[in-house]
């Protein structure tokens, strides 16, 4: 530095703005991505929960005769306490209000279906003649369809 030159070190306010802008758009693009494969994943986790909870409502059933969990609020609690014991901690909706929203489960007679809230959060009905209504997306059931 020579004679009253001052050297000025840093970024000007131009530059922090276009860095700003450019980590901006970044982060507006990849939020959407993230977003869904997140989707994704709780969906995939959705339906080997819901293959596990079919599997233990039909240990259940051979385990009590044939019939079936009743509905109502307690129904996973009925294989969470049997005898000999079927799931060992309750399972809960990765799609549900909360973070302890539990699956959806409907049974008519010898029919049941057991369903994740995925994606609208709407349910699924099961009839004594076996077929299902519903708009729920993820969901297992003995019906066959």
């Amino acid at each position: 530095m020579e004679g009253g030159e001052i050297m000025k070190k840093g970024f000007t306010l131009m530059e922090m703005l276009i860095v700003i802008a450019v980590i901006a758009i970044l982060v507006a693009i990849a939020i959407p991505g993230f977003r869904g494969m997140q989707d994704q994943a709780n969906k995939a986790r959705a339906q080997a929960e819901l293959k596990t909870l079919k599997t233990a409502v039909e240990s259940y059933a051979l385990n009590n005769a044939g019939v079936y969990p009743g509905t109502g609020a307690n129904w996973e609690t009925a294989l969470t306490g049997a005898t000999p014991k079927i799931v060992e901690n309750e399972l809960y909706d990765p799609f549900g209000a909360t973070s302890t929203s539990d699956y959806g489960y409907a049974t008519a007679g010898k029919y049941y279906v057991i369903y994740s809230a995925y994606p609208t959060g709407t349910t699924k009905a099961v009839y004594a003649t076996g077929s299902v209504e519903g708009t729920a997306t993820v969901y297992a059931t003995n019906t066959g369809n």
